[in-house]
């Protein structure tokens, strides 16, 4: 769940090498925010982990033939349930037809920055936002010309980025609350008078993640208007819904605010309000000008198993094993033959499945020139 550089603390759940259930954060769909962030327990926590996996690199073998690779792969993401997504479509049967094991660590930021900064570190694949990719390119590896490219990312920064997934920001509620219809566009959430009830909202200083260019919407800015973002506009926006706000610290009290009826209606994460209509709940979830934000995946240029690493990427751009992946999670393919081999009731629960003409993609290269801006001022807004 979070992104929030350093918000809260993040610790692995189980020993290394394991699994890791994911541990308490803010916000899963921004992890630029984190980078920015140094903390004297995570730095330790990164001596701690540091010695869990082995550094050695691969020395010999392909990535154009899996028969000649062997080691592992030390694979870095939030853990949780996405986490194991990734091992049913991707990592079980690439290690079953490679004998390269996947090592699943909770990321900490020491290791991150270093490796992001030109050092040694074990990572050998990061979760990270694309903004940081933007930021940091010089100290990512560009993929293998036979890794497919995700082309729901923006050109420019195919080559750097795999395992993309579309995380739609959204507004979504029980349907029982308005049983007339609900609130649609980011106008309507704003309006109290005519869809009355309290706003769920991001309560962390880095967890900003869309509620800028939702406020920039809800004002009547033109999606193709949004970037550079302004804040002075985002903060009066905020003031006046601010009285009907109840804040959230981290992602399961998304579901926990509709379920008791705290909140109306709640701006978050896609994912949060799918995993309750997979739970059987009638939720309403609003694509209507949804912030589409792309998580990806990225190889760090002093990844120790390279080889590996970069036959696993190519791995991931298969066009099934994405679809495999998006019904597991409500997550959006960065490649849209996934799509292919979908049913609709999947494809129903995707931000950027076809059909869903009225979503706004963020412009992470711009984000990217205003992180440090953005959470200075959304930090600001919530001292009040």
């Amino acid at each position: 769940m979070d992104p929030t550089r350093g918000a809260l603390l993040r610790q692995p759940t189980q020993a290394c090498g394991k699994h890791m259930e994911e541990p308490l954060r803010i916000l899963l769909t921004h992890p630029s925010r984190r980078l920015r962030t140094a903390l004297v327990a995570g730095t330790a926590l990164a001596l701690v982990l540091a010695g869990c996996s082995s550094t050695d690199s691969d020395e010999s073998g392909s990535s154009d033939g899996s028969s000649s690779l062997s080691g592992q792969i030390v694979w870095a993401d939030f853990g949780g349930p996405t986490n194991k997504a990734r091992y049913a479509a991707y990592f079980d049967d690439f290690t079953k037809d490679t004998g390269v094991k996947v090592i699943s660590e909770v990321e900490v930021d020491a290791i991150v920055n270093t490796m992001l900064t030109g050092g040694k570190g074990d990572y050998d694949a990061i979760h990270v936002g694309l903004d940081v990719v933007y930021q940091n390119q010089a100290n990512i590896a560009k993929l293998d010309d036979s890794v497919g490219r995700d082309t729901n990312l923006p050109e420019n920064i195919r080559d750097y980025a795999f395992g993309t997934f579309l995380v739609g920001h959204v507004q979504a509620y029980l349907t029982e609350t308005f049983p007339n219809g609900g609130p649609k566009t980011w106008a309507d959430f704003w309006d109290v008078e005519k869809f009355p009830g309290k706003r769920g909202w991001m309560g962390s200083p880095g967890s900003y993640d869309s509620g800028c260019e939702m406020a920039e919407l809800a004002s009547g800015i033109a999606p193709d208007k949004l970037y550079p973002l302004d804040l002075d506009l985002c903060t009066k926006k905020l003031d006046e819904l601010r009285p009907h706000m109840v804040f959230y610290t981290s992602y399961p009290q998304i579901q926990q605010l509709l379920t008791s009826k705290t909140a109306a209606v709640v701006a978050g994460p896609s994912g949060q309000a799918v995993a309750l209509k997979n739970q059987g709940l009638d939720v309403t979830i609003s694509f209507d000008e949804a912030i589409v934000a792309p998580n990806v995946i990225a190889i760090p240029a002093s990844a120790p198993n390279m080889t590996n690493i970069q036959a696993l990427a190519k791995v991931f751009n298969e066009p099934e094993r994405q679809a495999a992946f998006a019904k597991l999670t409500g997550y959006g393919p960065g490649n849209p033959e996934a799509f292919n081999f979908m049913d609709e009731e999947t494809k129903a629960k995707i931000v950027n499945a076809p059909g869903n003409s009225s979503v706004v993609f963020q412009d992470s290269e711009a984000r990217s020139k205003q992180q440090d801006a953005l959470l200075a001022w959304y930090t600001k807004w919530l001292a009040g």
